[in-house]
């Protein structure tokens, strides 16, 4: 067995930064290199962050993107049935309903609203959550039409699902064997414009990273960052001259709600479809969609234009609906016009789930009586020069 002796006692003087400089220079990876030895040392490097990075991306294609990607490549749009009419004989007319930016179905709102039963049949539109296709949504209804011997069609668009409901009027309006009674915009952005700021920037937002972020319209990894960081006013407590601080218990309840409300939820309106329905309200048509349909058919009275909106512009903090409002009033309003513009009380913006009494007690007292009459004109042929 073999004494080790103790080593000598090492002063602090004896310490010497250079030695240990020194020696790590002579250890480090690479230290033998002569020539070009700082350029193949940092190539080294990239080569080790790059590999690391590749491997990152190699993950979060395989287990976020490409299993959202494969489920979204076998979704279709689908027409719910949703009420039947109150009265038999209004079963030849159907009400269509359309949800806007970040909605997928409009089962839950068609629901909320059963005096649109007082017209006919009520169905609810389903998005086909890959993205939009306005003719695709057009003849599933006039098939659905056909098999069904419905005669008049009314379309219903909440927030941007109104200028959705647009698009689809011009294709359904062509069809000879179908009439098109009204469409019914509610709380519509008739263009970009008419979205407010903050709204507006974040859907410009959310464009920004699907063009910037390879996998981003499936990603549910980004969705859930995107998601929770919109619901900042939930967990991020401001004070006057200080810093903002999280709370944790509302941090990690925010968090929650996104899993169950927008990651697992197969209900949930996809990357992509938010994606192509704000980019609808970015290119609207609206306005074309609008002339359109203002012109006159063989025989046929223009469908009516329906606006819903809160009393007071002020309360609908998303849409600027007084702007919305006097764009259609200059395009179709007037003694000749056919805009019937409809305020409600106590409501916000598109919101007929959370106001369904002030919603079918308006569609009743004035948008029921008013699209009846019009059912029973449009019954009457059209006299030459007039309407």
């Amino acid at each position: 067995m073999t004494d080790h002796l103790p080593l000598a006692p090492c002063p602090v003087t004896d310490w010497s930064d250079e030695r240990r400089r020194a020696a790590l220079r002579s250890t480090r990876l690479g230290h033998r290199w002569r020539r070009f030895a700082r350029v193949r040392r940092a190539l080294m490097w990239l080569t080790l962050v790059l590999v690391a990075l590749l491997t990152l991306y190699g993950q979060y294609w395989i287990h976020d993107v490409a299993p959202e990607r494969a489920r979204l490549a076998h979704t279709q749009p689908y027409l719910h049935p949703i009420f039947d009419a109150a009265e038999p004989a209004d079963r030849t007319t159907a009400v269509v309903d359309l949800v806007g930016l970040g909605n997928l179905d409009a089962t839950d709102t068609a629901r909320a609203l059963p005096a649109l039963a007082e017209l006919g049949q009520v169905w609810g539109v389903q998005y086909d959550n890959a993205g939009l296709d306005t003719a695709v949504i057009a003849r599933m209804i006039l098939d659905r039409a056909e098999h069904t011997e419905v005669e008049r069609i009314v379309l219903v668009g909440h927030s941007m699902g109104g200028i959705i409901a647009l698009e689809v009027a011009e294709h359904v309006v062509t069809d000879p064997e179908v009439n098109l009674l009204a469409v019914i915009l509610d709380c519509t952005p008739i263009d970009l414009h008419a979205v407010r700021a903050d709204a507006r920037d974040t859907g410009e937002d959310l464009l920004r990273w699907m063009g910037w972020l390879p996998g981003a319209r499936e990603s549910r990894t980004l969705r859930l960052a995107v998601e929770t960081a919109a619901r900042k006013d939930h967990y991020l407590v401001t004070r006057p001259n200080r810093l903002p601080t999280v709370d944790p218990g509302a941090l990690v309840e925010a968090v929650t709600e996104v899993l169950q409300d927008k990651i697992f939820s197969t209900d949930a309106a996809s990357n992509g479809l938010i994606e192509a329905q704000f980019e609808a309200i970015v290119a609207s048509g609206a306005l074309d969609n609008l002339g359109m349909l203002a012109s006159h058919r063989r025989n046929r009275r223009p469908p009516a234009v329906v606006f819903l909106r809160p009393r007071h512009g002020t309360d609908d903090e998303v849409v600027d609906v007084d702007y919305t409002q006097k764009v259609l009033f200059d395009r179709i309003g007037g003694p000749q016009g056919f805009l019937r513009v409809v305020r409600l009380a106590g409501t916000g913006h598109a919101d007929p789930i959370q106001r369904p009494q002030a919603y079918n007690s308006a569609l009743e007292s004035r948008v029921v009586p008013f699209l009846e009459r019009l059912a029973r004109e449009a019954e009457r042929p059209m006299v030459a020069g007039g309407r």
